[in-house]
């Protein structure tokens, strides 16, 4: 019996020593709260397996301090251990203090006592009284502690949920080995063997709950190991949008950590996605919010306070994950970016093969026209009388202005390509600027109503102003109905002028194409003759002056374009 209780004493010694070793790195290697009281509670245990090595006969003033020290240490160890698995979720402050108060009036009532009795030897009515009131301190708050870890393990993915249940079953089997150890004064007995085998019983169960094997870490991680190669697999599959991308991540992430809700953002920091977020934000107290960014993603996780130090494998799992998605979102936004551009090739291909067709029609009517007259008066010149051949002459001078109009719009539009308008800003009188504008090209000036106070300046391009309130006055003649009524309103950074008529305004489907060049509607293109270059030089003239234009319905029917100038 005696070669028994030695050979379980030197077991549990070691591995007391062992379970001390591994708090203690584990604190060197993450040095938050929760590591600082598992350090020192796992540690107090090691060192009363140390102290249990020196007698603790009462001879001399040595042995008696040795004996203190590790009664205090014992009566320590429980407190430290519930200071560790509250150290996620703080407790109140008065059961803190109160806890904190009975800790430090067991520790001196263990030094006052002046002196323990030994195996064998009768327990005085003091010593029974501190025994009591030891078992009841100890007892309290190992089971607070196993609750506690019991409790906030059910929320836990399976690692963390055991490691958090492993470290309760044994602080319970450390507590009733205690129980049972205490009462009895004879160390060589069955009973003690059995308190020995309990105590072995929970120290390894301290061992792998606080530090698992890695074989027991992948056993127990495999249902979160089949959510991440779903996952994994998922990403694998082509997707179009970073949004497809998230949905496929989202839920097996949160479910990895065992995370309440989670969300994903892009490289640019946009979110992409989110999953389980109320929509006035997260507003749970006791959650953790932990980000795993990595190149091209960052997935955000609201968790127990609990998973960082109980689920740190499953964190660096999560940035694993976080990795390829960012690399999943890259590629979508790669292939989106190809798209779009070849999109806009064939966009340019497009407008530029209208360029080219609309561009030798609109030339092409002229010019046929002019080598018609110019036939006609070279061959029957003679022939012609005083009359005719002043309808042929303004009918030259009628096409020969037009292609020269198409020519100008395309020299515009080259020189605005190329970036080669000048800007040139000066003070000018809006209202008298707009009145000319209206006399030179309205085709009824009479028509058009200048709503423009008086004392309305900006610091702008005159030249610009010409050619997009110009361009504006003559759609609105040319597609609309008169009134037309010009307004102007200067505000401490911008100049915006409005023009509207009262005609049937632009059809809903051409508005996406109303700026584009060479673009007319069906209506425009059988009873118009304009080329469809107007607005889109307009709109570039505004661009290239830092402004826009921008076109509204107007009320109650008709077309409102607005210039928006900075000024």
């Amino acid at each position: 019996m005696h070669y028994a209780l030695r050979t379980f004493h030197t077991i549990n010694l070691v591995a007391f020593l062992a379970l001390g070793v591994v708090a203690l790195v584990t604190w060197r290697r993450r040095r938050d709260r929760a590591s600082v009281w598992a350090a020192a509670a796992f540690g107090s245990l090691a060192a009363i397996e140390l102290l249990s090595l020196i007698p603790a006969h009462e001879h001399n003033v040595g042995e008696k301090i040795v004996v203190r020290v590790a009664i205090a240490l014992l009566v320590l160890f429980p407190y430290l251990l519930f200071r560790f698995t509250n150290a996620f979720r703080r407790p109140g402050r008065p059961l803190a203090r109160a806890l904190f108060g009975l800790t430090a009036v067991l520790i001196v009532w263990s030094a006052a006592i002046p002196r323990y009795p030994q195996p064998g030897e009768s327990r005085n009515t003091d010593f029974q009284a501190f025994l009591i009131l030891f078992l009841v301190h100890w007892t309290a708050l190992s089971i607070a502690s196993a609750a506690s870890l019991w409790r906030a393990g059910r929320e836990q993915p399976t690692v963390a949920r055991r490691r958090m249940q492993f470290l309760a079953f044994a602080s319970s089997a450390l507590t009733v080995a205690l129980i049972l150890i205490l009462p009895t004064s004879n160390s060589d007995t069955w009973w003690a063997l059995g308190t020995q085998v309990l105590g072995l019983v929970a120290v390894m169960a301290f061992l792998i709950g606080f530090a698992p094997p890695q074989v027991v870490r992948l056993l127990w991680r495999a249902p979160e190991t089949e959510r991440f190669q779903a996952a994994m697999a998922s990403l694998m599959t082509f997707a179009e949008t970073q949004e497809e991308v998230a949905s496929r991540v989202l839920e097996p992430a949160a479910g990895l950590v065992g995370a309440r809700a989670a969300t994903i953002r892009n490289a640019e920091g946009k979110l992409v996605a989110s999953w389980n977020v109320p929509a006035a934000g997260p507003a749970w107290e006791d959650a953790k919010l932990v980000e795993a960014e990595a190149p091209g993603a960052t997935i955000a996780v609201w968790t127990t306070p609990e998973a960082p130090f109980f689920g740190e494998e499953e964190l660096a799992i999560l940035r694993a994950l976080g990795a390829v998605t960012g690399l999943a979102l890259d590629r979508v936004r790669l292939y989106q970016a190809e798209h779009e551009a070849r999109l806009q090739l064939e966009r340019a291909n497009e407008l530029k093969a209208n360029f080219i067709a609309l561009a030798a029609h609109e030339l092409r009517t002229p010019m046929t026209t002019i080598h018609g007259f110019v036939t006609t008066l070279h061959h029957l010149g003679d022939r012609l009388d005083a009359e005719q051949r002043e309808h042929v002459r303004e009918a030259l001078i009628q096409q020969t202005n037009r292609m020269a109009r198409l020519v100008e719009q395309l020299l515009d539009l080259s020189r605005l390509d190329a970036d080669a308008i000048e800007i040139v800003r000066e003070r000018v009188d809006v209202r008298a600027q707009v009145e000319e504008i209206v006399q030179t090209v309205a085709a009824d000036p009479q028509a058009v109503e200048v709503a423009v106070p008086d004392d309305t300046e900006a610091t702008v391009d005159r030249n610009v102003l010409d050619r997009v309130i110009g361009n504006l006055l003559t759609n609105a003649f040319r597609y609309g109905m008169p009134p037309v009524i010009v307004s102007a309103e200067r505000t401490d950074r911008h100049l915006r002028v409005t023009v509207e008529d009262r005609g049937r305004g632009v059809p809903p489907e051409f508005i996406p194409d109303l700026f584009e060049r060479f673009s007319r509607s069906e209506g425009s293109r059988a009873s118009a003759v304009g080329t469809g270059l107007g607005l889109a030089i307009a709109r570039s003239y505004a661009r290239a002056h830092g402004g826009d234009l921008v076109y509204e319905d107007a009320i109650p029917s008709g077309a409102k374009f607005r210039l928006v100038l900075p000024a």
